[in-house]
């Protein structure tokens, strides 16, 4: 044991340093004191944000786009303005590391300042929740709250460290004198498949006339989604995305066909519909894939669903085959028949997809080609889809769009799937996940720019989302990460007022309204750069006023109010039904 004697708070700083953690998130707090100190004496990068969601939003952006864990640390108070990140980064399987300076493990239970039970809040939101203990089994908790959330179904995790024993001082070598003598990251661990149990898949794929990919974020975080290009390509075999979670491919790429989800990609319908095999990998049958059911997967169909952990196994027992498998080495394995000339499928059915697509996007032109017309006839607002278009026609191949709201959101996609199908390629795209949490646009975005700081990156946001998440808007100014968001000013809630005028007798909305919101002018009181925007033809020429203005920067476009397609639906769906 060694004769010097660090805080633990240190001892969590130097832990957190061998797992090769190089960004945390923060609103500085007393409680977390020691550990900020080890972080500066570490050279690990601290961003100290205006309130703790936007601290744990921000670690969960910079963790999805980098794939590799970063922190979020607060004190206890602060640990309840993080629980909606937490909930977030769960949602889409994030393995950020919440640590919570916490009351006295001494006196805990007694009432102890700013007591509160972390720990039992964030187990359900977490693949790990537990509180340290011992000063000297830091490292311990450490390393295996790291391996749980990197490893198999990956996933946030929570530590709570009292104050006792982020305060009081252990040996710096504390927790080093028995196995594992080190505590460096190690590869992760990767599952690989039943021989038995793949033949069975293959010899479905092979004798399969009309497969389906559909890839969910196991594909993003074993970093397997280019081989899921490669193998639509060389298979033909048309993928499709789950909704809500990390895109896998570049919408450009010419085997992506669109989410699967017959509301805002309905050539998807006539996929999942007509299909005799759908392989679904690195994803869950949840309510968005109507839990392996009718009508979405017809009965005649086989549904196969490849997973890179037991947990995602346990979530999937609806499929017909279950198969526990790495999805980058399911994906090899598969490629691996054409080579072997095992594989026969020509692209007749492949095209038949682009075809449907193809369709699918002229009408939809069309249909806003009139609407747009109309509106300039008439002087009305841009329509959200006409405005998600042309804030990507000034956009380049290098260049990040977040996307965050309601309607908003909807609308964006349908207009990213648009515009890669006519070429337009991004650097990367982002956007809410499962629970299409408002308020994450802006610390998503300021994430991408901290990863790419050489791109452009431009938000989508509704006014709803942004009041919920605006005031993160100072980290941009904070950390001198410049970027332009777009807001879609419909005047209100509008994603739920749509909903209220189809489900109220009165065909009225209710307590969904905002005031003229002069959005801009708060940009601009922060030192950045605004406009307002009122007719569409403005908006191309302000948007680039903006990019080029180098500094943060808001274009406040007057949009008009359309519900889309997903959230009529579900509005329709909820009328009908009195358990959803």
């Amino acid at each position: 044991m060694a004769d010097k004697k660090i805080r633990g708070g240190a001892l969590v700083a130097r832990a957190l340093r061998d797992k090769g953690i190089d960004n945390v998130f923060t609103l500085s707090g007393g409680f977390c004191n020691p550990a900020l100190e080890g972080f500066m004496e570490c050279q690990i990068n601290v961003i100290n944000c205006p309130h703790e969601q936007i601290a744990g939003h921000l670690a969960d952006g910079h963790t999805r786009i980098s794939r590799k864990p970063s922190v979020c640390i607060v004190g206890p108070e602060g640990f309840a303005n993080a629980v909606p990140s937490m909930m977030e980064a769960w949602g889409e399987r994030s393995p950020v590391i919440f640590i919570t300076g916490s009351s006295s493990l001494k006196r805990q239970g007694a009432g102890g300042f700013k007591e509160i039970d972390d720990v039992s809040i964030a187990a359900p939101l977490t693949k790990y929740s537990a509180s340290i203990t011992d000063g000297n089994r830091i490292r311990e908790f450490i390393d295996k709250a790291y391996r749980i959330a990197t490893n198999g179904y990956p996933g946030a995790v929570h530590l709570s460290v009292p104050v006792d024993i982020m305060f009081s001082s252990f040996a710096d070598d504390a927790g080093l004198e028995e196995r594992p003598f080190t505590h460096q990251k190690k590869p992760l661990a990767k599952a690989w498949p039943d021989p038995e149990s793949l033949n069975e898949i293959f010899d479905l794929a092979i004798n399969s006339q009309k497969p389906v990919f559909i890839g969910g974020h196991g594909v993003w975080w074993s970093s397997a989604e280019k081989k899921l290009e490669q193998a639509g390509f060389e298979l033909n075999i048309p993928i499709f995305n789950i909704p809500y979670h990390q895109k896998l491919l570049g919408e450009e790429a010419d085997t992506y066909m669109g989410l699967a989800d017959i509301h805002q990609y309905p050539p998807s319908k006539m996929a999942l519909h007509e299909s005799d095999l759908v392989l679904m990998i690195g994803a869950r049958l949840d309510n968005q894939m109507n839990f392996g059911n009718p009508p979405l997967f017809p009965k005649s169909t086989k549904l196969v669903c490849i997973n890179g952990s037991h947990e995602e196994i346990e979530l999937n027992r609806a499929a017909d085959i279950n198969l526990l498998c790495d999805p980058g080495v399911f994906l090899d394995k598969l490629i691996d028949l054409k080579k072997n000339s095992k594989w026969k499928l020509n692209n007749e059915w492949f095209n038949k997809n682009k075809k449907e697509k193809k369709n699918w996007i002229n009408k939809t032109l069309d249909d806003l080609n009139k609407e747009t017309e109309e509106t300039k006839k008439n002087g009305g607002k841009i329509h959200p889809l006409q405005l998600a278009l042309d804030v990507q026609e000034v956009l380049t191949e290098n260049d990040w769009l977040v996307i965050d709201g309601g309607n908003t959101h909807f609308w964006s996609e349908i207009a990213i799937n648009i515009a890669g199908s006519k070429g337009k390629k991004l650097g990367g795209i982002l956007h809410p996940g499962t629970f299409s949490m408002l308020g994450v646009g802006v610390p998503f975005a300021v994430s991408a720019k901290n990863l790419n700081p050489k791109s452009n990156v431009v938000l989508i946001s509704g006014d709803g989302a942004f009041l919920s998440g605006g005031l993160s808007i100072e980290a941009a100014f904070q950390e001198k990460k410049p970027i332009v968001v777009v807001i879609d000013n419909n005047g209100g809630l509008d994603c739920i007022s749509q909903q209220q005028e189809r489900l109220f007798d009165s065909g009225k909305h209710f307590a969904t309204d905002f005031r003229d919101i002069p959005f801009h002018s708060i940009f601009e009181g922060f030192g950045g750069h605004g406009e307002l925007v009122t007719k569409r033809e403005d908006l191309g020429p302000a948007l680039k006023r903006a990019l080029e203005s180098g500094k943060t920067a808001c274009v406040n476009v007057k949009a008009k109010g359309v519900i889309s397609p997903i959230v009529a639906a579900v509005s329709d769906k909820r009328d009908k039904a009195s358990i959803e």
